[in-house]
C-alpha cells in the first residue's frame, strides 16, 4: 500500500531541509557543499534530500527560490504598511539590510549562487526569476516620483542595493546603521528626493 503524505507536514519538512541547506551553503560554499553535507546539517539521510528535491541542483535552486521569495514577501509587506514615501524608503532599506548576520549570510549565498548560475542554465533561470521579482518590488519605489523613467530608476535602485551589499560583505566590521543611511541617501538621489 502506498504511503500517504500529509501536505502540510511535507511543506514544513521541505522548508526545514531548505533552511539547513541554506546554512550549509553559507558555511561550505556552493562549489564545496555536497548532499551529504546538507543531509548532515539537516540530520537526515542523503536519500531524504533526493526524495524531496531530486538532485543537488534541484535542492539548491529551491533554496534560492525560498530565501529570495522570503525577502521579497517581507519587503512587500513592509512597503504596504508604510504610508508615506519616506516611510516606504525606510521600510525597503531595512529589509535589504535586515541585520549584520542575515545580510552577510544572504549576500554570501546569493553571490555564490550567481557565480554557479553563470555555468548552469537551470540555476540561471532561478536567478532570472529572482531579478524579475525584485524588479516588480523595486518598481513600487521607482514609481514614487511618477511613471516616466520608473523602469530605469528600478534598475538603478537594485544596482545600489547590490553594490552596497557587496561592500557590506567585504567590510570586516560593517556598521549596519551607516549602510542603511547610505542606501537611503542613494535611493533618495535616484528618486530625485535628495
Amino acid at each position: 500500500m502506498a504511503r500517504t503524505v500529509n501536505p502540510i507536514q511535507d511543506r514544513a519538512r521541505r522548508a526545514a531541509l531548505e533552511k539547513a541547506a541554506y546554512l550549509a551553503l553559507y558555511e561550505r560554499g556552493f562549489a564545496g557543499v555536497t548532499l551529504a553535507d546538507i543531509a548532515g546539517h539537516a540530520g537526515v539521510s542523503r536519500g531524504t534530500l533526493v526524495y524531496h528535491f531530486g538532485s543537488r541542483a534541484g535542492l539548491l535552486g529551491a533554496v534560492m527560490r525560498r530565501f529570495t521569495r522570503t525577502i521579497a514577501v517581507a519587503t512587500r509587506r513592509a512597503l504596504r504598511q508604510a504610508h508615506t514615501p519616506d516611510a516606504k524608503l525606510r521600510a525597503y532599506v531595512d529589509n535589504q539590510f535586515f541585520s549584520v548576520e542575515s545580510t552577510r549570510r544572504f549576500t554570501t549565498v546569493s553571490l555564490d549562487f550567481l557565480a554557479a548560475a553563470t555555468r548552469d542554465p537551470g540555476l540561471m533561470a532561478v536567478q532570472r526569476d529572482f531579478l524579475a521579482g525584485t524588479l516588480r518590488l523595486d518598481l513600487e519605489l521607482a514609481r514614487l516620483p511618477g511613471e516616466t523613467g520608473a523602469e530605469r530608476r528600478a534598475v538603478q535602485l537594485r544596482a545600489l542595493v547590490e553594490g552596497l551589499s557587496v561592500r557590506f560583505l567585504a567590510d570586516p566590521d560593517p556598521d549596519l546603521a551607516a549602510y542603511r543611511e547610505d542606501c537611503l541617501a542613494g535611493l533618495r538621489a535616484i528618486l530625485g528626493q535628495a
